[in-house]
């Protein structure tokens, strides 16, 4: 292996840390915030937007209902807020929903949370991107036809950062979410000067005609559409449930420095939130989509096409008598629904290494990489989400649909999980202060479970044939995977359960050393058998071609070498067959003895050598390794060639050969490890 692929890696993750490092990697609240929390802050520029398309399929009719859907998104998020502050104190260990589902409500409950947070974290990822792409591209219109291509493009750039682990990504993340949210506080704060002062401010698409395909709706029908328009808009909700998933890599005390970064979350994410709907709302925003069937259209009864983001356009408006802000807020927008990714990135490995861990997943994502992040966990979600931008060509309007289904499914278990945990700690708590605290919290997580159990309803209700039903099937198709990841580890483990019989020595080592000539490797395999002082020795051969077994057996007699020489006849020319079948007939007549196969390989250093040695002890080796009983042991000769391997580092790829370690190791079972070991 060339040092050309080391050397590329070394410069685009750094270099590798130890496991002793761990403890630098965890983060302050001031870093903590914008990375698990730059989710939730970047939905609010296009949450706004999303709740003005759902209002448009009345038309212009359901606008003044704008406010009240965006005060009702607020009051959600809010109390998802305060729920979880509740979570992270209780659970401290990055499980987040799923460990709270399962130590409540059983691991059924946990595998459905955590096959909704994978679900949505891979959307969280897809969407995040291509509106910061949507958005950039109001700025530069040049990007409009490569939407899904730059949208692939920043994802990659995105997995390599967070590869390079949790801190640097961080530090590079939080500069751009600090400067996000200085621009939106000061287009709102400029915003409302303005209109105070009496400036009456017209959004660009303020005298456009908005036209939908439902007229004159009322009642049911109202109802219905108002309910579509709130579900939309409680895309604002998605990345507050990252920091429970996070909590280990904040420094201690790591549960209340949580708490603290949520109550941040929560007040920064209501008040950009509230301000932008407010802003739409007096400008006179508007915005459609034709994939949503919406339609505007100017005084000349002209189609306007792809019209800017909401966000865009109520900066537009504010700062119309100060270009360089509008440019401002429109780069950090498209820069923090970017970087809102990141929140996923960090989340969705964490998670998948937690599931790992409890053998719902394959153990590699419980291995951490060289910079010690969970770099499996990494490379799957960003290949997942790229795949995902690919097939709907990087489209907001239709990645939106199947968006939020699995946050509100966590969100409600999740709670329904802490009401329970408080539950069987008050049984068994007497202090009175104590008490107190657990049904204050009780309180918080009981009105949160029946928040977000309606909010889930209506979302259900109002999106499933919109695209909902993607993200059902596809969580349906995780938990019957996880579910049966689990059950081939359980069996395994059972397999490789060791009872007294496992103790015991096998009464006899039949030992087998294969050769086709007299050199080198052979006479190395030979020594190397006799070392191991089997029970029985004999060296075996097949006769193949007549001639060159007669010559074998006669250098064989003129050595003396002291092994015994059996030749095993193959009228086919097999070589395989015959030895497999010598193989079986030592272990029908001992069935509890072991029998042990020398292989002499030669070992190579160019790739193209591969394919002209070592193919029949390939094939024999891999047909070998199916018999019970049966050993088979490699003897290496390295040829002149393999010399240029020598002094090179081992090729690894990130998490391959690593396991955990430290805390995280403790929990393990030994069934865990031994199943482990076989995947």
């Amino acid at each position: 292996m060339s040092k050309a692929p080391d050397l590329v890696k070394r410069l685009l993750l750094g270099r590798a840390l130890r496991s002793a490092q761990a403890h630098e990697q965890t983060l302050p609240k001031t870093i903590a915030l914008p990375v698990f929390a730059s989710d939730a802050l970047s939905s609010v520029a296009y949450a706004p937007q999303e709740i003005l398309i759902a209002l448009g399929l009345a038309g212009l009719a359901t606008y003044h209902f704008t406010p009240w859907v965006g005060g009702a998104v607020i009051v959600i998020l809010l109390t998802v807020v305060a729920s979880y502050r509740q979570n992270v104190r209780a659970y401290t260990s990055g499980g987040g929903d799923f460990e709270v589902a399962t130590t409540n409500l059983g691991s059924n409950a946990g595998i459905v949370v955590a096959s909704a947070l994978l679900v949505d974290y891979v959307l969280t990822v897809a969407v995040s991107v291509s509106s910061g792409i949507q958005n950039l591209a109001a700025l530069m219109p040049f990007l409009q036809p490569h939407l899904a291509l730059a949208a692939i493009v920043v994802v990659a750039i995105l997995t390599i950062m967070n590869l390079r682990g949790i801190r640097e990504s961080g530090v590079a993340f939080a500069i751009p979410t600090y400067l996000f949210m200085l621009g939106v506080f000061v287009m709102l704060l400029w915003g409302l000067t303005r209109i105070s002062f009496g400036a009456h401010l017209h959004a660009e698409t303020a005298h456009l005609t908005l036209k939908g395909p439902e007229v004159g709706v009322s009642g049911f029908a109202l109802v219905f559409l108002l309910l579509r328009a709130f579900s939309s808009g409680c895309a604002a909700l998605t990345g507050v449930e990252a920091i429970s998933n996070g909590v280990p890599a904040f420094r201690k005390p790591k549960g209340q420095n949580a708490a603290t970064t949520l109550l941040l979350l929560g007040v920064v994410a209501a008040s950009m939130f509230g301000g932008i709907v407010a802003l739409a709302y007096i400008t006179k925003a508007k915005f459609a989509d034709s994939a949503m069937n919406t339609h505007l259209y100017n005084s000349a009864g002209k189609e306007v096409t792809n019209p800017n983001p909401v966000i865009a356009q109520v900066a537009r408006t504010v700062f119309s008598n100060f270009t360089p802000g509008f440019a401002y807020v429109t780069v950090m927008t498209a820069l923090i629904l970017v970087l809102a990714a990141n929140t996923a990135f960090n989340g969705f490995p964490v998670l998948g290494a937690v599931l790992a861990q409890n053998r719902y997943l394959p153990r590699q994502l419980h291995t951490r990489g060289d910079r010690l992040a969970f770099s499996n966990g990494i490379i799957i979600l960003g290949t997942m989400a790229g795949l995902l931008i690919y097939a709907y060509n990087a489209s907001v309007t239709s990645l939106i649909q199947l968006y939020i289904v699995g946050v509100f499914v966590s969100f409600t278990i999740s709670q329904i999980g802490m009401v329970r945990h408080w539950n069987r700690l008050l049984r068994a708590e007497t202090d009175p202060a104590k008490r107190r605290r657990m049904k204050t919290s009780r309180a918080i997580n009981t009105f949160g479970a029946v928040v977000t159990g309606i909010v889930l309803v209506v979302v259900l209700v109002t999106k499933f044939l919109l695209g909902a039903w993607i993200a059902c099937v596809a969580m349906s198709v995780l938990f019957l995977m996880m579910r049966s990841i689990r059950r081939h580890y359980d069996r395994v483990a059972a397999e490789l359960a060791v009872s007294g019989e496992d103790v015991a020595l096998p009464p006899r080592n039949h030992a087998i050393v294969l050769v086709s000539k007299i050199h080198k490797p052979t006479m190395r395999a030979l020594a190397y058998a006799r070392a191991t002082r089997p029970s029985t020795l004999e060296a075996v051969t097949v006769a193949v071609d007549p001639e060159e077994v007669q010559k074998l057996q006669e250098e064989w007699d003129v050595r003396e070498l002291p092994v015994p020489l059996k030749i095993l006849d193959s009228p086919y020319r097999e070589i395989t067959r015959p030895i497999l079948e010598y193989v079986k007939s030592i272990r029908r007549r001992s069935p509890r003895d072991v029998v042990t196969v020398f292989l002499p390989e030669y070992v190579v250093g160019h790739w193209w050598e591969h394919l002209l040695h070592n193919q029949s002890a390939l094939r024999l080796k891999t047909r070998l390794l199916f018999q019970p009983g049966v050993m088979v042991t490699s003897v290496p000769w390295q040829l002149a060639s393999s010399d240029r391997l020598k002094g090179r580092p081992e090729p690894r790829a990130p998490g391959s050969v690593r396991r955990p370690y430290g805390a995280e190791q403790d929990v393990e079972s030994k069934e865990t490890r031994a199943a482990g070991g076989i995947v």
